[in-house]
């Protein structure tokens, strides 16, 4: 009998691209073949789970006896963000993309933001986030407007230094704009990016914060929560899901925090879901292009994992997977259309190659299985 489940999602952790990736623009796109030339991945626990022996994975070496049931995922949603991925692994399918603004977004949208907060705006337009502190931070100070932008993503960012807009004042402005961006203006993320410096060494903190629009359906969290047990949310699955369905929600700042408020709760007698994003893969190495830094990452991740697993008790599942990719080495500082993994782990999961499955709702029904066939 299954008592607790651990999911936890690498952000961004792709395994290539998927079959209609010619269609978002990402041909190619491998975010782990990218990781692996690098020559500095390290990840023995999740070979030993069997991540090499995924279908369509040749890049890694194949465990003789993978000790988990694994999957190559495939995304059904019309859309590459955080938002329906995770939506997705959480049963509801996007039919529709969300909304995208490549030129910036409509002055009705902006003009009525800025009445609302108060303060003029920079930019607006799509932007890299190294990029855009870089070329309009100087004037940010100097005027105390905000700086807006987007990117190929459902996402409408606001970045501000945090001696000139105060934390807390930057979090009420999103809160302000998740209100004003509904309907056919519904990005599915306004995001907090403040950061802190001097020109032109600025530096983004670890102080950002999603705010997701309300997922339109109950969702796997909101099942669990009405059938009494526990749903936890470690790192941005309380931003993502608005909150909902939600029991207890930790958000951390790093995967480091992440992983450690993990190893806490595997030491917590609950009855339910631990849903945990481990976020940096996708924000410090997917979008910035840095390949060898998401080796490392993932080469913590596995050092860290390998203690994890002597640590599950035996009612525990543990699940790993992904929301989408983010190639580090393409031409695009944008997430990629890809397949992602799924090793599912547990005394009573028989270790089996569960083949390429349609659909990241799979994770779902797996879990909503796993915990209610009592």
């Amino acid at each position: 009998m299954t008592r607790r489940v651990f999911l936890i999602v690498l952000d961004s952790f792709g395994i290539g691209q998927a079959p209609d990736a010619a269609d978002f623009g990402d041909l190619g796109a491998s975010t782990l073949q990218s990781v692996v030339n690098t020559g500095i991945l390290n990840i023995p626990n999740l070979e030993s789970l069997g991540l090499g022996c995924i279908d369509g994975v040749d890049a890694l070496a194949k465990s003789a006896a993978p000790k988990a049931a694994y999957a190559r995922l495939q995304e059904r949603s019309m859309g590459k963000d955080t938002t329906t991925g995770h939506w997705e692994m959480a049963g509801i399918i996007s039919e529709a993309p969300m909304p995208t603004f490549p030129q910036g977004f409509p002055r009705e949208v902006m003009e009525a933001f800025e009445n609302a907060v108060g303060r003029g705006t920079l930019c607006n337009l799509p932007y890299s986030g190294t990029d855009v502190i870089r070329d309009y931070g100087r004037e940010h100070i100097e005027t105390g407007k905000l700086i807006i932008y987007t990117s190929a993503d459902s996402v409408f960012q606001i970045a501000a230094h945090e001696e000139i807009v105060p934390i807390e004042e930057l979090y009420e402005i999103c809160r302000t704009a998740r209100k004003l961006l509904c309907g056919k203006y519904g990005v599915g993320r306004v995001i907090a990016r403040p950061f802190i410096g001097s020109f032109p060494s600025f530096k983004r903190t670890e102080n950002r914060r999603d705010f997701s629009l309300l997922p339109p359906e109950d969702t796997l969290l909101n099942e669990l929560f009405d059938a009494g047990l526990d749903v936890i949310g470690v790192g941005k699955i309380g931003d993502i899901f608005a909150m909902s369905g939600l029991t207890e929600s930790y958000p951390t700042h790093n995967n480091g925090e992440g992983m450690a408020k993990t190893s806490e709760l595997l030491e917590k007698d609950f009855n339910g879901l631990c849903f945990i994003n481990l976020v940096d893969f996708d924000m410090k190495y997917g979008h910035r292009q840095d390949a060898e830094g998401y080796a490392k990452a993932l080469n913590e991740f596995d050092s860290w994992l390998g203690t994890a697993l002597l640590k599950l008790s035996e009612g525990d599942v543990l699940m790993i997977t992904a929301d989408h990719g983010c190639d580090p080495s393409d031409d695009s500082t944008d997430h990629t259309r890809e397949y992602v993994p799924l090793l599912i782990y547990g005394k009573d999961i028989s270790p089996e190659n569960l083949g390429t499955v349609l659909g990241f709702d799979h994770v779902s029904e797996t879990v909503k299985r796993l915990l209610q066939s009592k």
